[in-house]
């Protein structure tokens, strides 16, 4: 299991993440992925902006969706595609897939086992120079399908 980090050197490690990114490392961007390392779920953007209204006053949704593309552009956000047209974004530094309940809309983290290497091959046969891939399972979580 990776060590954890303290609050002061996963924000060191997130503002080089997104320099690196060709990203300024804004308070806004700093605090959001703060408050989405903080909550340790899955969230919609929505509540990432109740989470850190009292850390920024004057902070928009359109300003926490800007920080979540420019924290998924540098690998410290990850877009969940929870259906019904709903995002749910998360912080898990692990790379993992999801499943998606589509009764209920829960969303739960899945270990990696799927081995991906022959798809990201045909990505690759086609042209395609992936960076990664993830499975997003649809079905029925273990309360709705009782």
């Amino acid at each position: 299991m990776p060590e954890m980090l303290s609050p002061i050197d996963q924000h060191s490690e997130a503002a080089a993440a997104l320099r690196e990114r060709g990203y300024k490392a804004t308070s806004q961007r700093l605090v959001v992925r703060s408050a989405l390392v903080e909550l340790g779920r899955h969230v919609r953007a929505e509540e990432l902006l109740a989470a850190v209204r009292d850390r920024l006053p004057n902070v928009s949704l359109p300003t926490i969706y800007a920080s979540l593309e420019a924290l998924e552009e540098a690998g410290l956000a990850r877009r969940v595609p929870a259906g019904r047209g709903a995002a749910l974004f998360d912080a898990g530094p692990v790379d993992h897939h999801h499943a998606v309940c589509r009764r209920c809309g829960a969303v739960e983290d899945v270990p990696l086992g799927a081995e991906l290497d022959s798809t990201l091959a045909s990505a690759s046969r086609i042209g395609f120079r992936a960076d990664g891939a993830e499975v997003v399972v649809h079905g029925l979580c273990a309360a709705c399908h009782d």
